[in-house]
């Protein structure tokens, strides 16, 4: 299984200012994991310090039974993950 990152996380690490080598960081040490009924996506979520502050970080990536294509990443405002749990927009895994 390879860990590969879309162009769309490319261009999201450069204009967030995000260390490259976050996003798999945080995909293999997640704490909580999700499905995206809406996107489709999988959720990796970890709180990490970033710009010094901890905040908590999701990755968005897709698996098709070979590669893990890790899709974006973003930090989470405060009470968007129990807003997304809430409605059932986001289910655990």
């Amino acid at each position: 299984m390879r860990i590969i990152y879309s162009l769309h996380l490319t261009f999201r690490i450069k204009v967030r200012n995000i260390p490259y080598s976050l996003p798999k960081q945080i995909y293999l040490e997640a704490r909580e994991r999700y499905f995206d009924i809406l996107t489709r996506k999988y959720i990796a979520l970890k709180r990490i310090e970033h710009k010094n502050r901890q905040r908590e970080m999701a990755v968005a990536y897709e698996y098709d039974g070979l590669n893990i294509v890790l899709v974006t990443i973003h930090p989470l405002k405060f009470q968007q993950k129990f807003n997304r749990i809430k409605s059932k927009r986001w289910r655990k895994i």
